[in-house]
């Protein structure tokens, strides 16, 4: 059989814990900044741990090696 393979786009987004939970940055950030108030921008700051559920999902679909 064929390795399984990460993918790449999923790599770049999310980081597995030592705990197996999943790491993001927050969506909304990327451009437009301008029509973003400044209390969105300040709390869309770091990383946050994604719920169980939704966790779950990226490690089996985008990162099957990453357990």
């Amino acid at each position: 059989m064929p390795k399984m393979k990460t993918k790449s786009s999923a790599k770049k987004r999310f980081k597995i814990t030592a705990t197996g939970k999943v790491k993001a940055a927050a969506a909304g950030k990327r451009h437009g900044m301008i029509k973003r108030s400044n209390k969105f921008i300040r709390d869309a700051r770091g990383t946050m741990v994604l719920a169980k559920p939704d966790g779950i999902k990226v490690i089996k679909n985008y990162l099957p090696n990453g357990r």
